[in-house]
């Protein structure tokens, strides 16, 4: 049997001088030689293991660059794929095509041959390309339905399921609340919405900014549902005519996820939504959330400074949370003493001190920071600037050497100067204090595996506002398709959109003079500032997400 290090020198995958390390620390450390190479950067596990498979005499398929056909999912249950690591592909010749991470188990070859009635050829690929797949194409909707199939018949015997407060982890309404759960996290789903209507309960995840129906539950399981998620919250079970907030953590993929939920009295029913906060996301740096060099390095000159103001602006949902987090991963070190105070606290950040609001106790925004201000900070980061006594204390903290992180639900930058000064703070402060304001969208990012590069005519292109002259040679763009993927939308994940205004002498004397909301954003654009809709053409130049999503998330 050939080597596997001669396997990779013979395809050109490494030198001879990256070997020879690679081979000195497999022999350090006594791991595998596969595993030094993927730690160390010099190959992907899909290059390790086709290397491997070629090294047994088996094919290697990269599940990545490769269609499965939905008529041969079917043919084997998501059971049995799970238990072996394994995914039929497609039928070639009367075979099942099926790849797995261990094709050598003849035990579970035999398995599969049976579930499928028809002979299999195994393939070897990736452990982390199967389980994708499978977490792709075995969803829980079917169990799902099988379950609010249970509890239709089992509602017919007990009349209000809301009594039940001890419940087995076996019991169908758990297990239901579970997998509803745990399928929204599996489908990168920001929120899921549970809905009562006259007739049933419409369940909904927002995947990408965009509301998709999962599935209509029979009305008869509305009470428990939601009477299982408020005990899970901590939420008073008893009490249906107010709205409540309470927070849950499970554990999905190995990791723990907290959940936000809010209840909310409808005419149908308690209406139940809960944002999933995700801690991976507190880790993304500045350059995963799509800033370009020439935005980055605007508002990193402000983030570096020992006090200002910094402001990011947008509607609800458009990541101002993540913007700061992100910001702060980068200021977080031992000699800085960071205090934020959060409505409410969504991610837990290590090294950080964090308030969490409370109306009912009297410690709102303005009293904590009045108390944190006197905690001897050196960054502050106001949750949401909603008031006049919150403003003022943050341009105070600003003036008197803090640097100050907050958001603020304007439309673009220009309008967050005349934002404060409606609140009341005097025009004089307000461009002393305030030193960079970041406008903010999140647009959703084309499928990297189904997008469809187009020549768009020269009418489609002024009616959107692209930066073209007539004459020139037309752009070629890229438009959503759809495949199993993205689940057939065309997209996959977000990006952000930025407008950065650095507040220059110019545009503080716009301030001093109470100039209009237009006449400050022209002068940011005369000093070099870039739209949040150019800012969006040119990703759409990029081939990074599509005219109709820049166009859909940009007035």
């Amino acid at each position: 049997m050939r080597q596997l290090g001669d396997i990779l020198l013979e395809n050109g995958l490494l030198t001879s001088e990256q070997l020879a390390d690679s081979q000195a620390q497999f022999e350090r450390e006594g791991t595998s030689l596969g595993r030094v190479l993927v730690e160390r950067g010099l190959l992907t596990e899909a290059q390790v293991v086709g290397a491997l498979a070629a090294q047994i005499g088996l094919q290697f398929l990269d599940l990545s660059e490769t269609s499965i056909e939905p008529g041969a999912v079917t043919l084997i249950p998501g059971v049995l794929c799970r238990r072996y690591t394994a995914i039929p592909v497609r039928i070639e010749d009367d075979r099942l095509l099926v790849a797995m991470a261990d094709p050598s188990n003849v035990f579970a070859i035999d398995d599969l041959r049976a579930a499928a009635g028809m002979d299999i050829r195994a393939v070897v690929s990736t452990k982390t390309d199967v389980m994708a797949a499978i977490d792709r194409f075995y969803r829980s909707e079917a169990e799902l339905g099988d379950l609010s199939t249970a509890l239709d018949a089992q509602a017919d015997e007990q009349e209000d399921l809301s009594a039940v407060h001890e419940v087995t982890e076996e019991a169908p309404i758990v297990r239901f609340v579970n997998l509803l759960i745990t399928q929204a996290i599996q489908d990168g789903a920001s929120d899921i919405h549970l809905e009562p209507t006259e007739t049933d309960l419409r369940v909904r995840f927002r995947i990408d900014g965009v509301l998709h129906e999962v599935m209509r539950a029979p009305r008869h399981i509305r009470s428990g549902v939601i009477s299982r998620l408020k005990i899970m919250s901590d939420i008073n079970i008893a009490e249906r005519r107010i709205p409540q907030d309470g927070r849950l953590s499970v554990t999905a993929h190995g990791r723990k996820i907290d959940l936000r939920v809010a209840t909310l009295p409808t005419v149908w029913g308690e209406k139940v939504v809960m944002r999933i906060l995700d801690n991976s996301t507190t880790r993304l740096g500045l350059a995963d959330l799509g800033f370009s060099q020439f935005n980055y390095d605007r508002y990193a000159k402000s983030f570096f400074k020992p006090y200002g103001m910094i402001l990011v602006t947008g509607p609800t949902g458009s990541g101002k949370s993540t913007t700061l987090y992100a910001t702060l991963n980068i200021v977080n070190r031992p000699e800085v003493n960071i205090i934020t105070v959060e409505d409410p606290v969504e991610y837990r950040l290590p090294g950080v001190n964090q308030v969490q609001t409370n109306a009912k106790a009297g410690l709102t925004f303005a009293s904590a920071l009045r108390s944190i201000l006197r905690s001897d900070p050196d960054i502050v980061l106001i949750g949401e600037i909603r008031d006049h006594e919150t403003a003022q204390i943050a341009v105070e903290a600003a003036l008197t050497g803090h640097l100050v992180l907050s958001t603020l639900h304007t439309n673009d930058a220009a309008s967050a100067v005349t934002r404060l000064t409606e609140m009341g703070i005097e025009p004089f402060l307000v461009g002393s204090a305030l030193d960079c304001v970041l406008a903010q969208r999140l647009a959703r990012r084309l499928c990297s595996k189904c997008k469809e590069p187009y020549v768009p005519s020269p009418e489609t292109l002024v009616a959107a506002g692209f930066p073209w002259v007539d004459g020139e040679r037309l752009p070629t763009l890229y438009r959503a398709v759809g495949c199993s993927i993205c689940a057939k939308t065309g997209y996959k994940g977000r990006m952000a959109l930025h407008e950065v205004m650095p507040v220059t002498e110019q545009i503080e004397r716009l301030t001093v003079e109470h100039a209009s909301v237009a006449k400050i954003g022209a002068a940011a654009v005369a000093e070099g500032m870039i739209s949040l809709r150019l800012d969006g053409m040119s990703k759409v130049l990029a081939g990074h997400t599509s005219l109709d999503e820049v166009l859909r998330v940009v007035v």
